[in-house]
């Protein structure tokens, strides 16, 4: 199979990003309009802590629903924004969900509390005694205040990918216990039967495009083209890659700037999943990624048998040519992030100019294979190499390399500073975001 080549979108077509991104705000919107009808059909209690608690915890509840689409990694989405972008929604949508949610216990408990003698904290006692469902929704809350405290910015820091996550799945029992609550004592569920089928079959598209994008789409895929390692290369000292081959590779709907999240089924790596970019553009008989030794998990890819068995979820990300705007292309690497710059070569079309950031010129790693592709491509190619300084890639340095990058789309992948220092310099040079494409590594639930 040869490798897709996707020319710049029509410079009046709208954006794939903006199609998802205002489809989603569309499709949040209208519910938002749904729940509230049907809130002011259910009617208002006497007390206006309790309406308000009440409207709080409807919209509390379809929030939660739209969270777990945010992190569903359901292709058409993914595709289009990028699980970078959905999962950084998911973190803010989470802290929104948190207060409000905290809103709809603190109003309701001191609405109740308002007509009877005791005091709030004696009142939710009683509620989570005497109320069905009342307690499973306490149970909750707790939960997702842990989650919210775990996910702030300090605590994910110190915390293993691998126990954040074991404590984040602990939502997908916080959502069965809001939802249980809800079934049994909301007054807006039950008011009338076209909401009792407005909120079941919420809940059910909710939950099932998490069962769908995180269950039945990688096992279907991995039933299908039974990835096995075929090579494991080293390019370096502490860089390696590994091939794969399978069935029906050509029918696998992956591009050059995507990743997977790799699972090599030994005995002692099955529970890992990580994140590698493809190094190569797939080409229907192989898939190649190339990832940096640092750490003991990435240690152990040097010594996967040949013939292992994989794991592939994906292909995730938008990092990919679907997303260009202009004839002409600018590709900055920066480290290891060359590896989905050097498979977007591969399949870009129009004349490209590739700038590659390293420390030292040793460090430049697949720089041959680079060289050769700009060479068959009619591809400029720039190695940027010395001491990590904010100016190497600086404005006027970026403009000297390449006179028009303001009429070009920019892709760029490196360690955050790097980018960091990058973005800015594209902003200083009037390079419109449409054109700057990027993606970073994050992941969620």
């Amino acid at each position: 199979m040869t490798t897709v080549q996707s020319p710049p979108a029509p410079p009046t077509a709208i954006r794939p990003k903006v199609v998802a991104r205002t489809g989603l705000y569309a499709v949040l919107a209208a519910n938002v309009a749904v729940v509230t009808v049907f809130f002011v059909q259910a009617g208002f209690a006497s007390n206006a802590l309790i309406v308000m608690g009440r409207l709080a915890g409807l919209y509390g509840a379809l929030v939660m629903a739209f969270q777990l689409v945010l992190v569903a990694r359901l292709p058409w989405l993914d595709h289009r924004i990028g699980m970078d972008r959905l999962t950084s929604w998911h973190r803010w949508v989470g802290f929104g969900l948190l207060w409000t949610l905290m809103s709809h216990a603190v109003f309701i408990t001191f609405g109740y509390a308002e007509g009877t003698s005791m005091g709030p904290v004696d009142e939710l006692v009683e509620l989570a005694e005497t109320t069905e469902g009342v307690l499973r929704a306490i149970v909750a809350l707790v939960l997702i205040m842990i989650i919210g405290a775990v996910s702030a910015r300090y605590a994910r820091r110190r915390l293993a990918y691998e126990t954040w996550h074991f404590i984040h799945l602990y939502t997908y029992v916080a959502v069965v216990l809001a939802f249980t609550h809800q079934v049994g004592v909301g007054t807006t569920f039950t008011s009338s039967s076209a909401a009792t089928t407005y909120w079941w079959a919420l809940w059910s598209v909710a939950l099932g495009s998490v069962f769908l994008g995180r269950v039945v789409l990688p096992l279907r895929k991995n039933l299908r083209h039974q990835l096995r390692v075929s090579a494991v290369v080293p390019e370096a000292d502490n860089v390696v890659s590994i091939y794969m081959t399978g069935r029906d590779l050509d029918k696998l709907p992956a591009r050059a700037g995507q990743f997977f999240l790799w699972r090599f089924l030994t005995k002692d790596r099955w529970w890992q999943a990580n994140p590698f970019s493809l190094s190569a553009a797939p080409d229907g008989r192989t898939l190649r990624l190339t990832a940096k030794v640092a750490g003991d998990g990435t240690a152990a890819l040097k010594h996967i048998p040949v013939g292992t068995r994989v794991f592939a979820e994906g292909p995730y990300g938008a990092f990919t040519a679907m997303h260009r705007t202009r004839p002409e292309s600018v590709l900055i690497a920066g480290g290891v992030g060359v590896t989905p710059i050097r498979a977007l070569l591969e399949e870009i079309q129009g004349h490209a100019v590739v700038i590659y950031r390293v420390g030292r010129d040793q460090d430049a790693v697949l720089y041959d294979e680079l060289r050769d592709l700009a060479h068959a491509k009619g591809a400029e190619l720039h190695l940027v190499s010395g001491p990590v300084t904010p100016d190497k890639l600086a404005p006027a340095e970026l403009a000297e390399l390449v006179p028009d990058i303001a009429d070009r789309d920019v892709f760029l992948c490196g360690p955050p500073p790097m980018m960091n220092a990058v973005l800015r310099s594209l902003r200083e040079l009037g390079v419109p975001k449409s054109q700057t494409h990027f993606e970073r590594f994050s992941l969620a639930g």
